[in-house]
């Protein structure tokens, strides 16, 4: 296989920041756009903040049309995607040609929109998909490949499958690189994609989560999800080549107790720099794209993986900074810029009650505003973990006031809450006032959230 033509893309999920300010820049970095919230910016707004942070490439999951009118007639180099339940549509040859028809080639035009990938599903491999999709994912991939050839641009747009880094792994015997190869369900598979891919000169897309080896493992080498070099290296005798680092970690600041600033500015320190010195991996050196995950928190996501999947931003769910950084890899942080104009409600509160007299159903409100709003900033080591029991139900009550919008009803919670004009965030703490969204949505309930409000409670009524 050639290896210049199957160029990995790492899409950093957890925080792995990248782009570049207007007057400099690390190149081939970029930015996933997601868009699962209750609240979302307008799009128009989204591309201009990332316009004024310089950053110059955007992974989207879809290829939805305000978002795709948005960043016409940019230079913003686009990832559009097809989501995992549309690829067994997309096995069909000429529902694969109207896809692209519709969500392609209808922005190739001067002033249009600058595409240069097709996500064709999202970690279709996952082992917790029970090999739901291990049937359709590759001719899914060929028929977008080839409905591009077809359409004339096959040649600078590429079809590209984002896996999960579970599609390989190292023996338990000799754990380095190069004992690694696919794993045994999916190596026929994964062979005949990388095949595809070199054929088209296409990439070989890769999620990697460190940040989920130390959330998943306590014994897991801390230091080793980091870049600065206080890992102990570990050393391919096969290659020569030592490794000191997974490549990815996370920057959260709510949502578990390795989410915090301080964490955040040392990967990216170590990471934007590698980045902006070219190095590339041990094994393959010089450029590679990588795609930071995410850019704005959205607070619609499922918490089945871990609270943390409503906090991944950079940016918090109305488009201000979390914290400073350098982007352009030289370590003189400093706070991004934020999106501008954005319109919020009224500064109104739910709060609760303190002349509430029947607290017997304090819990089932509790529970009730947490299945259908965040609360996860509630948890132990977040954000608004410094509460006491009434802030944590003042907490509760004011995420699904802003959810719905503020509507008197939804602040009443059999009595148990009011309204204040007065902003009663405490500490690291902020109760948020939402933004004015004309797209709105709850949260549904989901099988697991018994389960977590259940943790939940017993920090709330401590």
């Amino acid at each position: 296989m050639e290896r210049g033509y199957v160029m990995m893309m790492l899409v950093c999920v957890v925080m792995v920041v990248l782009g570049c300010w207007s007057g400099g820049g690390v190149e081939g970095l970029g930015v996933n756009w997601g868009t699962m919230a209750t609240h979302k910016l307008p799009p128009d707004t989204v591309v201009q903040l990332l316009k004024d942070n310089g950053i110059q490439k955007v992974k989207l999951f879809d290829a939805e049309q305000s978002t795709m009118s948005a960043l016409a007639g940019t230079s913003i180099e686009v990832m559009v995607a097809i989501p995992n339940d549309q690829l067994q549509a997309m096995t069909s040859y000429p529902r694969a040609k109207e896809w692209v028809r519709r969500n392609v080639t209808r922005y190739n035009f001067n002033g249009g929109v600058n595409i240069k990938y097709v996500a064709v599903g999202n970690e279709p491999f996952l082992t917790s998909y029970n090999g739901s999709f291990l049937n359709i994912t590759f001719p899914a991939l060929q028929n977008i490949q080839n409905a591009l050839n077809e359409a004339g641009v096959g040649d600078t747009i590429k079809a590209t499958v984002p896996l999960n880094a579970d599609v390989y792994n190292s023996p338990e015997t000799n754990p380095v690189p190069s004992a690694g190869t696919f794993r045994s369900d999916i190596s026929q598979l994964m062979t005949e994609i990388v095949q595809f891919l070199d054929k088209n000169k296409a990439p070989f897309t890769i999620n990697i989560y460190p940040f989920l080896s130390l959330y998943g493992n306590d014994d897991f080498p801390f230091n080793y999800a980091f870049f600065d070099g206080d890992a102990t290296p570990i050393v391919d005798a096969t290659t020569g080549i030592q490794y000191t680092n997974l490549g990815k970690s996370d920057g959260q600041q709510t949502g578990d107790k390795n989410a915090n600033v301080g964490n955040a500015y040392r990967f990216y320190n170590g990471l934007l720099a590698r980045l902006a010195a070219n190095k590339g991996t041990p094994l393959r050196p010089g450029f590679i794209e990588i795609y930071m995950f995410g850019l704005i928190d959205e607070d619609a996501k499922s918490i089945a993986p871990g609270s943390f999947e409503r906090h991944w931003g950079i940016f918090s769910y109305d488009g201000q900074p979390k914290f400073a950084i350098d982007v352009s890899g030289q370590g003189q942080n400093k706070l991004l810029m934020g999106a501008n104009n954005v319109q919020y409600l009224e500064k109104k509160w739910c709060m609760f009650n303190p002349n509430a007299k029947d607290l017997s159903k304090l819990a089932d409100n509790i529970n009730y505003a947490c299945t259908f709003a965040d609360c996860t900033a509630l948890e132990y080591g977040s954000s608004c973990n410094i509460l006491d029991a009434n802030g944590n139900a003042s907490y509760a009550f004011n995420m699904y006031y802003q959810v719905q919008n503020q509507d008197d009803l939804s602040c009443n919670f059999e009595g148990l809450a009011t309204v204040t004009t007065q902003n009663i965030s405490q500490g690291t703490c902020s109760f948020i006032i939402q933004i004015a969204s004309s797209s709105t949505f709850s949260l549904r309930r989901s099988p697991l959230v018994g389960i977590v409000l259940g943790v939940l409670f017993s920090i709330l009524l401590l």
